[in-house]
C-alpha cells in the first residue's frame, strides 16, 4: 500500500502565555508571523511559501496538540482515511478554516498514541528567503522533523514503513550482540535523514521539534543571538555535531518547555539502494560526535500530548519491556 505523503509540514505547541511565546519565537528566534488571534499565532520560517508550519495556542496546560504532514492530493486524505478506519484508529476529520489558513485535514491517534494530522491544501504566503532585510534573530529556513518517544517501537516503527512507506535512514539497537532490540529509528519521506523519529521510551510524548538552518554558522550566530536576548538558559544542549544524521545541532526550550532543535547538515537518503546505518546504544559517539554526554534533562524529558478527540491529555507509560512485546 502507498500514500503520497510528502514531508512533515507543521506542528502545534500548546502554550501557557501567548505574548511571552510571540517574544521567544518571533523576537528571539525570527519566526515570520502570518496572523494570529486572541486564541493563536501562526508562524512561518523564511522558505516558507505557506501559512505556517507551527502554531502556536493558548492553553492552561503546555502539550503538543498535533504534528502534521502533507499529502500530495485530496484524494490521499480519502485513501488514508479508509486505511486508518480499518487499523480502528481515533479519527476526526477538521473542515475548512478549523486550522487557520489550511484546508480539509484529518487528525488520527497513531498505534504509539502520538497525535497525527495529514492535510493538502494551505494558503499561500510571501516567501521570505530572499527578503534579507527582514532576516532576524535564528533566522530559521523551514521545519524538518519530529522526534517522538513510544513505549512500542516495534509495533509503531513497522505500523509506519509497512504501511505508510516511510523509509529507515538510521536505526540503534541495544543489548548484546545475539539478542539485539531495536531502541530507535530515523523515518523519512523527503530524501534526507528523517521526517520522523522514533524513540522506545515512556509514552506517547513528543521529545522535541527539529528546525532547519542554513549552516552550522547560522546555528552558533542563533546562540549568540539567543543570549544577548536574554535567553541563556533556553540553550538546554549547547552544539555539537550528531554521530546518527551527522547534524550539527543545538537544542533550545521554549518559556513552556518545549524543545526545539536548531538542525544542519545531514545528507541525502534518496537512492533506491540506500541502506540504514546501525548504532549501537552503547556508541559514546552516536548522540554526539565528539562524545559529550547530553544533559539528564535531555535525556528524560519530553512533552505530553493531546487526545484528538477529547483534547485531554493522553496517558505515559512506561516503555514496554520486551517480553511483553513478544507476548
Amino acid at each position: 500500500m502507498k500514500f503520497d505523503i510528502i514531508r512533515l509540514a507543521h506542528a502545534e505547541f500548546n502554550v501557557t502565555d501567548l505574548e511571552r511565546a510571540r517574544d521567544f519565537y518571533v523576537n528571539a528566534l525570527g519566526f515570520i508571523e502570518t496572523e494570529s488571534d486572541s486564541h493563536h499565532i501562526y508562524l512561518r520560517a523564511i522558505e516558507d511559501a505557506n501559512h505556517h508550519c507551527l502554531v502556536l495556542t493558548k492553553s492552561d496546560v503546555p502539550s503538543v496538540n498535533h504534528i502534521s504532514f502533507r499529502v500530495g492530493t485530496e484524494e490521499e486524505l480519502d485513501r488514508l482515511t479508509h486505511f486508518f478506519a480499518t487499523q480502528n484508529l481515533p479519527i476526526r476529520w477538521l473542515e475548512k478554516e478549523e486550522e487557520r489558513g489550511q484546508g480539509r485535514a484529518i487528525r488520527i491517534q497513531d498505534p504509539g498514541g502520538i497525535p497525527v494530522e495529514f492535510f493538502c491544501e494551505m494558503e499561500k504566503a510571501e516567501c521570505m528567503l530572499q527578503k534579507f532585510n527582514k532576516h532576524y534573530g535564528a533566522k530559521i529556513k523551514r521545519i524538518d522533523h519530529a522526534n517522538c518517544n513510544v513505549r512500542d517501537i516495534d509495533r509503531v516503527n513497522q505500523w509506519y514503513t509497512e504501511n505508510l512507506g516511510f523509509k529507515c535512514s538510521e536505526y540503534t539497537v541495544t543489548g548484546p550482540i545475539d539478542n539485539e532490540r531495536l531502541w530507535a529509528s530515523w523515518l523519512h519521506r523527503k530524501p534526507s535523514v528523517h521526517d520522523l523519529a522514533l524513540i522506545h521510551e515512556k509514552g506517547p510524548r513528543i521529545h522535541h521539534i527539529g528546525f532547519w538552518m542554513e549552516d552550522s554558522k547560522s546555528i552558533l550566530d542563533a546562540c549568540d543571538y539567543l543570549s544577548s536576548c536574554g535567553y541563556y538558559s533556553s540553550i538546554e544542549r549547547t552544539p555539537g555535531r550528531h554521530g546518527t544524521s551527522n547534524a550539527f545541532f543545538v537544542y533550545l526550550r521554549d518559556p513552556d518547555g518545549h524543545r526545539l532543535e536548531l538542525y544542519t547538515s545531514d545528507y541525502f537518503t534518496g537512492d533506491p539502494d540506500w541502506d540504514p546505518i546501525k548504532w549501537h546504544l552503547s556508541d559514546p559517539q552516536r548522540a554526539t560526535l565528539w562524545g559529550a554526554e547530553p544533559p539528564i534533562s535531555w535525556k528524560k524529558e519530553a512533552m505530553p500530548v493531546q487526545n484528538i478527540l477529547t483534547g485531554e491529555l493522553m496517558e505515559i507509560g512506561e516503555p514496554m519491556i520486551y517480553s511483553e512485546i513478544r507476548n
